[in-house]
């Protein structure tokens, strides 16, 4: 299955977390998009595995997306090693998107920088024709995106992109919301985190707010990219 856009995460929750709304927006004009997942998440504080990943199953339906996977690397221990290139290579090749969504290239959670490292070489290293993958006993074609763009997420990072989501902000805050496990719950019993917070969806929307009014609408999310994007014609820029 080829796949325009292919978003990949840390953890769960990650993409719906930062670029949820650029995915529905997209996947709503007919483009085919996809999530894999790095990990399970084992090491969050609230939760576990297993209800992360019902959690993303539900928040996968919300989105859209007609396909997601877990490499299931290790929760805060997986490194930039040739596994987990070649893990990721291999799902590059299955799905040669265009567009690579990658997590933020430095972030509070040190998962997301080397994921967004991890991500970014494996991308490179994809298009090699000698270096050798296979995937269900087949040998892969190599696939190198044309795009890489790493989404904003604790750290406000400077953007170089910004994508209206003005129209998708409601789903995007119900895909959020699909993991139920992490966020406010008067009943719940879990230790309160960062994102557990009552306030925590205010804070949601005051960051799509603020990349919003960058580029005069209202939501918007933001990303870094890795090569200027080329344009035809300068009036189309907002």
């Amino acid at each position: 299955m080829k796949l325009d856009i292919l978003a990949f995460a840390a953890h769960p929750d990650d993409v719906e977390l930062s670029c949820s709304g650029t995915l529905i927006k997209h996947i709503k004009a007919g483009y085919k998009a996809g999530i894999v997942d790095l990990t399970a998440g084992e090491l969050g504080t609230r939760g576990n595995a297993a209800l992360r990943e019902k959690e993303a199953a539900l928040a996968s339906e919300i989105l859209g997306v007609v396909a997601r996977e877990n490499l299931n690397l290790k929760d805060g221990l997986f490194g930039i090693d040739e596994n987990s290139r070649l893990s990721v290579v291999r799902m590059i090749r299955k799905y040669r998107p265009e567009i690579v969504l990658a997590n933020s290239i430095r972030d509070r959670h040190p998962d997301h920088g080397r994921a967004s490292s991890l991500v970014s070489e494996s991308c490179f290293l994809a298009g090699l024709t000698k270096l050798v993958t296979e995937l269900n006993g087949e040998i892969q074609q190599a696939w190198r995106p044309k795009a890489i763009y790493h989404y904003v997420q604790d750290y406000q990072l400077k953007p170089d992109l910004i994508v209206d989501i003005s129209d998708f902000m409601e789903d995007r805050i119900k895909s959020i919301m699909a993991y139920s496990s992490q966020f406010y719950n008067p009943d719940s019993k879990e230790p309160q985190t960062a994102i557990s917070t009552k306030e925590f969806q205010e804070v949601l929307r005051s960051r799509a707010l603020e990349n919003g009014r960058l580029i005069g609408t209202l939501y918007g999310e933001a990303f870094i990219v890795e090569r200027p994007p080329g344009v035809d014609d300068l009036m189309k820029l907002r």
